[in-house]
């Protein structure tokens, strides 16, 4: 039996995230329900992370396996999720980014990518940039979310800085929906604070805007939060995660 999404959509219904959308939506992920004729209790599971909707019940927590972020819709699920975890979960925040599809400065991004230093290489994504990415753990989720190449160049695009042929920054979706991706950006530990991420995030954003797709950001940490203000995106509110430990 094939779910029925739409029943799903109603318990994350006010939930504005890149992620859900493209589960819902049928891009990526795997939506488990506690019931499929009608559900009471919902769980996305879709890459690194996991989000919780609906009355909470450890039935879908017992469907996790391996390290997780879980993202809960309330404080009744952040209760279950302590609960049920204990000293396997730690409790942190992540900060929702505001989607505003007319703040972008388009100049302003054309500038940060004209400062790159000569000896970089800016380039889109392309099969070896792409198998570039996969072979490290620094870069594999610049594209973790895709089958293969030909699956990323359907559905993706991606900037790249390259150092002496070598990948060592990229921006590239996360996940897709519909209009929309899910940005990801990644840097080699040895070429960090170097403006990089700056550049690659910049051309992934106009590149977007180029093809009418909004270019969505979920920020990690403080860092990213200043990086995405930095770019032209405001933060809307920190949202609780916590960390699940693997067994």
């Amino acid at each position: 039996m094939s779910i029925d999404k739409n029943k799903a959509a109603v318990l994350f219904r006010g939930w504005e995230d890149g992620l859900i959308w493209s589960c819902l939506q049928g891009h990526m992920g795997k939506l488990i329900l506690d019931d499929e004729e009608n559900p009471a209790s919902a769980l996305i599971d879709i890459g690194d992370f996991c989000f919780f909707a609906g009355v909470p019940n450890d039935v879908l927590l017992n469907a996790l396996s391996g390290e997780k972020l879980l993202i809960p819709k309330d404080e009744p699920w952040e209760k279950l999720i302590e609960d049920f975890y204990g000293s396997r979960v730690s409790r942190t925040f992540r900060y929702a980014i505001k989607k505003e599809p007319d703040v972008f400065d388009v100049k302003k991004l054309n500038n940060y990518i004209e400062a790159l230093d000569h000896c970089y290489e800016l380039k889109l994504f392309d099969r070896k940039i792409f198998e570039m990415a996969k072979s490290e753990k620094w870069s594999v989720d610049l594209c973790s979310q895709f089958s293969d190449y030909a699956d990323y160049k359907k559905r993706a695009i991606g900037t790249a800085i390259l150092h002496q042929g070598k990948l060592v920054a990229g921006a590239s979706p996360y996940a897709v929906y519909n209009g929309g991706i899910e940005i990801e950006i990644d840097t080699k530990p040895e070429y960090r604070r170097k403006g990089l991420a700056t550049v690659c995030g910049a051309k992934l954003i106009l590149e977007c805007l180029q093809r009418n797709i909004y270019p969505d950001w979920d920020a990690h940490d403080l860092r990213s939060v200043a990086l995405a203000e930095k770019l032209g995106y405001h933060l809307d509110h920190p949202y609780v995660t916590y960390i699940l430990a693997d067994r």
